[in-house]
Parts: structure tokens; C-alpha cells; sequence
């Protein structure tokens, strides 16, 4: 008789590499458990997310509404490598088969996991009534504004999808009918106004209907191409799993971050998919900064952070060198940093005339400046208790 007292199980979806696909892409939104047997938190976890799901069903009974979902990455690490899963467990969102950038950190318990889910469920975009809400925007923030003939329509369903993504990157807002019609003298428009009260407004030019690609125009309007890490948002930047280039700079150094921002867009566009850029308050960095051997007097600073070890650019001066800042990103990629950090200068480095020196011995300074490797994950954060 012991089930009468068992409360009902879930059926939780297991995924592996021949139903990840069809069913993710196929969810609005699907919470996933990435999880191993061996975990005991992991095991804490299994009826509490079981419950989780029971409760969301309840609210969600399509299944393709909400979708829970586990991994076994001990069994799949294929899987596990491919979303960048490192503890168990972890608890990642996909919107019709994305994985979003912030995965679940909230508390475990079924009343947080099934409120967390409903937020995701809520609609991200607000619809003003009046063209006069448009011009009083927070215009501090980055809004996405869609003018649309009728909500019923593929053009705005996409939107809507994009929104779904990128709505803790921008606000969102939308007019419909009557409302948007002084807006929509070509048809439904999208437009993106950026932070600035004076900054102008730019026009999405492209298929309202074609998601790739109003999510790629969005995705850059959104999220700006250098961000600033923080304390508070490093441990998430690093589960993007890019290594960082990182401008060290004073706050009140615009001048540095500017410069900085130009390079990285003239030099490194291509690199935007393989490497984050970033920036940071060198003075809120000061601990960290010591462990590349410099102090805030020394910024502005470029570096790279490999999760492994740092590598400092030369010279910020050389900031617009031409090619200067990419070669220092493509010898990340190829590898030369890491070697040089470990054997010295590549013998084609040496100058003409110079003995090379055996790699096996004592090895010479590296071209850039060698640091101490890093003992944690999140080298930047790893003396954030100390300030």
C-alpha cells in the first residue's frame, strides 16, 4: 500500500541526441535538468522539479506550452559539452529550441521553479494605447517598438518570438490598428531607439516575417558589442563559454572606452561569435588587476582572460594599429598565447641575429607579458570576497 502515500510522478522528458532537437524545437518553452547520478543536489532536485512540472501542467496542459525536461549528461556528454554544461545541476531555459543566455538561479523549491516559469510565460511585449507613451520612454534603456495593423498577423507572431528572447536585454513595446496607423505608412514597422534622449531612431529594413533575421538586427541593437562585466554578472558571462577581451579602464574614462569600442567594431566584428568583449572599472578590479601585475594607475589595460590563464596586450597605444588588436585575438585562437605563456617567444618571434634558446630550458620573457595562471574558473572574480 505504500503508493497511496507517494504524491504523482511527472513524467519528466528524458533527452538524448535522437529527441533533443524535435523536442526542444518544438517547445515554447522548456525547462531543462542537466543533471548526473552521482550528484546528491542532483538527487535533491529530482522530485522537487518533478513537482514543479505536476503544478505547471496543471496551468500549461498543451504539451508543447511548457516542456521539462533532464539530461543524464553522465550518459549524453555530448549533450552536456554542447550547451557548455560544468555543474550539476544546472537548470538552462530554450525558447523554440534556444538556449537563452541566464540560465535558472533561483531557489530550488516547487513554488520558485513554477513562479519562475509563469514570469516566462507572461507577455514580454507592453502595448501602449496612445503614440504620446512612445515619447515619454525611459530613455536610458534600449526600446523595440513594433507598429503593427492587427496582433493576428505572422509579422507580428515573429516579433513577438524575438521579444520572447531579448526581453531582458530591451523593452519591448507594440500598437496595433488605429493606434499605430501614422507609423505604418509603408505597412508594420519596427524601430529601435536607442539610449540618449537625442540619439536617432533606426528602422528595421528586413522581412518582419523571416525570424533569423529581425532577431540577428534585434539581437545587435539589444546587446551591445562591448558590455561591462561585473561582479554581479561574471559568473553568467562565463557560462557563455567565450574567452574575454577585457578593457580595463577607469569609470570616468570614456575617452579609453570609446577608443576601445571602435577597435574592437573596425577589427573584430568577425570575432563576435568566438570571444566576448568587454569592459571593466579598473578600480572595482583592483585585486584582480594584481594578478596581471597592475593597478589601477596603469589602466587602461587590454587583456585577455582564457578561463585558463590572462595574457595582457602590449601596449594600449597600439590600440589602433591596424590588425594589431585582432592578431592579439587570432594568437588566442591559435594558440600562440598559450604557448609563448608557457615556453617563451615562437622561434619566428625572435629577432634576426638572436640565438634561439632551448624551449626546455629556462624560457625567456613571452612578447606579452607572462601572469600567474589562474586557480579558479572565473579568474576575474576569484578575489571578489576580498573587496
Amino acid at each position: 500500500v505504500s503508493w497511496l502515500f507517494n504524491p504523482t510522478r511527472s513524467e519528466i522528458t528524458s533527452l538524448d541526441s535522437g529527441n533533443i532537437d524535435d523536442i526542444l524545437n518544438n517547445a515554447d518553452v522548456a525547462l531543462v535538468n542537466f543533471y548526473a547520478d552521482w550528484c546528491r543536489f542532483s538527487q535533491m532536485l529530482h522530485p522537487i522539479f518533478e513537482e514543479a512540472s505536476n503544478v505547471i501542467k496543471e496551468e500549461y496542459p498543451d504539451k508543447n506550452q511548457v516542456v521539462f525536461a533532464r539530461v543524464d549528461c553522465d550518459q549524453h556528454s555530448d549533450i552536456a559539452q554542447r550547451y557548455r554544461i560544468s555543474k550539476y545541476p544546472t537548470l538552462k531555459l530554450f525558447r523554440n529550441g534556444m538556449m537563452m543566455k541566464r540560465e535558472y538561479r533561483g531557489q530550488r523549491s516547487v513554488t520558485a521553479i513554477a513562479d519562475y516559469i509563469r514570469q516566462q510565460k507572461s507577455n514580454p511585449i507592453r502595448e501602449v494605447q496612445d503614440l504620446e507613451e512612445i515619447s515619454s520612454l525611459d530613455r536610458s534603456r534600449r526600446n523595440i517598438v513594433g507598429y503593427f495593423e492587427q496582433k493576428d498577423s505572422d509579422n507580428y507572431r515573429t516579433f513577438e518570438r524575438v521579444a520572447n528572447i531579448l526581453h531582458d536585454d530591451c523593452v519591448f513595446l507594440s500598437a496595433f490598428g488605429a493606434v499605430s496607423k501614422a507609423e505604418r505608412f509603408s505597412g508594420d514597422n519596427v524601430i529601435y531607439k536607442p539610449p540618449g534622449e537625442n540619439a536617432p531612431d533606426m528602422v528595421y529594413l528586413g522581412s518582419l516575417t523571416n525570424f533569423d533575421l529581425i532577431y540577428a538586427w534585434t539581437q545587435d541593437k539589444c546587446v551591445p558589442l562591448v558590455r561591462e562585466i561585473t561582479f554581479e554578472n561574471g559568473e553568467e558571462l562565463t557560462e557563455e563559454g567565450l574567452p574575454f577581451l577585457i578593457l580595463f579602464h577607469m569609470k570616468d574614462d570614456l575617452e579609453s572606452l570609446e577608443k576601445f569600442q571602435q577597435e574592437v567594431a573596425r577589427q573584430l566584428i568577425s570575432e563576435k561569435g568566438s570571444i566576448n568583449f568587454l569592459h571593466a572599472d579598473c578600480d572595482k578590479f583592483r585585486h584582480p588587476l594584481l594578478h596581471i601585475q597592475k593597478t589601477p594607475a596603469d589602466c587602461p589595460v587590454i587583456a585577455i582572460d582564457s578561463f585558463r590563464h590572462m595574457y595582457v596586450f602590449p601596449d594600449f597605444n597600439d590600440l589602433s594599429v591596424p590588425g594589431k588588436l585582432k592578431q592579439f585575438v587570432l594568437d588566442l585562437h591559435s594558440g600562440k598565447l598559450h604557448r609563448e605563456f608557457h615556453h617563451g617567444p615562437d622561434p619566428t618571434d625572435v629577432a634576426p641575429g638572436q640565438p634561439i634558446q632551448d624551449l626546455a630550458s629556462s624560457p625567456p620573457e613571452s612578447s606579452f607579458q607572462k601572469l600567474a595562471p589562474s586557480e579558479h574558473r572565473y579568474t576575474l572574480l576569484r578575489e571578489k570576497d576580498e573587496l
